[in-house]
């Protein structure tokens, strides 16, 4: 039997996605995300980034529709390549999704109508910013099922930003939300939205791990979606020139504060993130070791280096082992042959 057979709730209900969320919102960037998305899927034999293409912070005020549309060309670009793996920029594994602005401005609805209408089928998901409340993710999703072209029971993925201190409050209901597959903390706007009473320092990657009430709204958001299976993305680290500096924040997010998923706003930041959130040798050779015992035992309980396991801690290995696989990770023959035929 299927670890995944055996092990009730073993996997969130919405799924695993890429640790890593690359943006970028100019055009000659989006390209170079595209063609690095594809190098490194040859590498690690798996899609281990997404690329998601800015609408709400690439597009020049009064320029939205002329930028919606020349994302849509390069989304294009990506569904046809998919045929021509040998000479496309991505690969049958990639995964490419839109931000597009939020809910109250005027180029939201121009946007969905554009971006979902006519590459809607070739997104794994859609991010929506600003966030404030479960009527904002009505809203959104009434307009992207309008536009969107496909089978009305296969909707497209709905990621959330949330940048507010009344949208923290609101966490638990909007990560209830059946369309909202993923969370994601805005850091800025957050520390600017209580005007000035979180010094600057609240944005550095020193302050945004110290400072009360900025950990108080990680913690919320990470807290929501895993009450509701989701997927909670961790902020963005500003200092994007310091590799060490990096990947310390994003074991931070991953180890302490329950993150699965982190942004990334420059190609540097992408391995040092993919290292960040991968289970490292030693978690890997136990994970692997404890859970083809349990299979062993028909899944009943065992012991393992003098602790007892059952179920309950069988769920937490497994899971360690779709997270090593999902970043590329070579895993124990013993427990390859699980993932031969199923790809996340």
């Amino acid at each position: 039997m299927h670890p995944r057979d055996a092990l009730m709730g073993a996997q969130a209900s919405a799924g695993f996605l890429p640790v890593c969320d690359h943006y970028s919102g100019v055009e000659a960037r989006m390209r170079k995300s595209l063609e690095l998305q594809a190098q490194m899927t040859a590498e690690f034999g798996t899609c281990v980034f997404d690329v998601t293409l800015d609408c709400e912070d690439g597009a020049p005020v009064g320029g939205e529709f002329d930028h919606a549309n020349m994302v849509v060309a390069l989304v294009d670009h990506a569904r046809v390549a998919k045929k021509n793996v040998a000479n496309s920029m991505l690969t049958p594994a990639s995964r490419v999704a839109v931000r597009v602005h939020p809910v109250d401005h005027a180029a939201f609805e121009q946007d969905v109508e554009t971006v979902v209408g006519k590459a809607g089928q070739a997104l794994c998901h859609l991010m929506i910013p600003k966030v404030e409340s479960v009527a904002d993710v009505d809203r959104a999703a009434k307009a992207v099922d309008r536009a969107w072209p496909g089978p009305a029971d296969s909707p497209l993925p709905l990621h959330v930003l949330i940048e507010s201190p009344a949208a923290v409050h609101r966490a638990f209901d909007i990560a209830a939300h059946p369309r909202v597959q993923s969370i994601s903390f805005g850091l800025m706007d957050f520390v600017s939205a209580h005007a000035g009473a979180i010094p600057a320092d609240g944005m550095s990657v020193a302050g945004q791990f110290t400072h009360p009430l900025v950990v108080r709204a990680k913690l919320e958001i990470a807290s929501a979606c895993h009450a509701h299976g989701k997927v909670p993305s961790h902020c963005v680290v500003t200092e994007f020139k310091d590799a060490a500096v990096l990947q310390s924040a994003a074991r931070r997010a991953a180890r302490e504060l329950g993150y699965r998923r982190m942004w990334s706003i420059h190609p540097d930041q992408i391995r040092s993130i993919l290292a960040a959130f991968t289970p490292d040798e030693r978690e890997i050779e136990v994970a692997s070791e404890i859970i083809e015992r349990a299979e062993n035992a028909e899944w009943a309980p065992i012991s393992f280096e003098g602790r007892l396991h059952d179920r309950a801690s069988y769920r937490y290995f497994w899971q360690t082992l779709e997270r090593a696989h999902q970043t590329g990770r070579t895993l124990p023959a013993g427990v390859q042959a699980y993932f031969v035929t199923t790809v996340h």
